[in-house]
């Protein structure tokens, strides 16, 4: 059994894989990050190994604390991949990316596909049929918009998601509404529309805190989970056993 951890900017994400099978997730907050991995560590004792993946901030002493109750894999750009990583700057990729491409991998072999990870900030990641992972985009997640338009003007107000309910806004509220969800809409239809002029057997998946929300708002096609990220960390795991 493997313990795979996605350590985001604004929560861990646990999970426990019996061979390729989810059996166990939940997701916490990290200042509770040791309390949570002694929790899971006591329930399912048969856990032999763990990958780490981290884009927020952990702290050595919590890294130490987990590698010390179970061997850990830290992944990094030094880590044994699945894919043949064509990035320009494969030192700056971020390591929720590169578990986003396992997952395409091992779930959509010989495919082009395009994952779409909603959260903190949207992230756009290809892979092609030779299973070469070529890049992607960054751009704003939802609540960052948000927030932003509060943080950077002298009035706005600093609102939560609420989908909106009509396209023209007839107050500043809604306008706001308007705008931030519509918008990230009409990216990721735009986004989609793209890539499929290019490759026009395109495989779309959605992922990420937001998807669930999304997914019933996109005109495209697209398959939408919220385990992806932690199928590609079990899969990297699993492919470094075999190394």
């Amino acid at each position: 059994m493997n313990l795979v951890i996605d350590i985001g900017n604004t929560t861990i994400k646990i999970g426990v894989f019996n061979g390729e099978k989810l059996v166990f997730k939940i997701a916490a907050q990290l200042k509770d990050f040791e309390e949570v991995i002694v929790s899971v560590l006591s329930e399912y004792q048969e856990l032999k190994k763990a990958i780490i993946a981290s884009v927020g901030k952990l702290s050595q002493k919590k890294l130490n604390f987990l590698q010390k109750k179970i061997e850990t894999l830290v992944l990094d750009e030094h880590v044994s991949i699945p894919f043949k990583n064509l990035y320009s700057t494969p030192h700056t990729l971020g390591v929720d990316r590169i578990a986003l491409i396992a997952a395409a991998v091992y779930n959509c072999q010989g495919q082009n596909v395009l994952v779409i990870d909603a959260g903190t900030c949207i992230t756009y990641d290809f892979k092609n049929k030779n299973d070469e992972y070529l890049g992607g985009a960054i751009s704003p997640g939802i609540h960052l918009r948000y927030s932003s338009l509060h943080t950077h003007t002298a009035k706005l107000p600093k609102l939560s998601l609420i989908a909106p309910d009509q396209l023209t806004g007839d107050g500043t509220i809604n306008a706001i509404h308007s705008g931030v969800v519509n918008g990230v809409v009409y990216e990721i239809d735009g986004v989609i529309e793209e890539y499929c002029n290019i490759y026009g057997d395109l495989t779309v998946i959605l992922t990420g805190g937001d998807a669930h929300f999304l997914s019933k708002r996109l005109k495209n096609s697209i398959f939408a989970t919220s385990n992806f990220l932690l199928e590609g960390l079990n899969y990297i795991l699993a492919f470094n056993n075999t190394q």
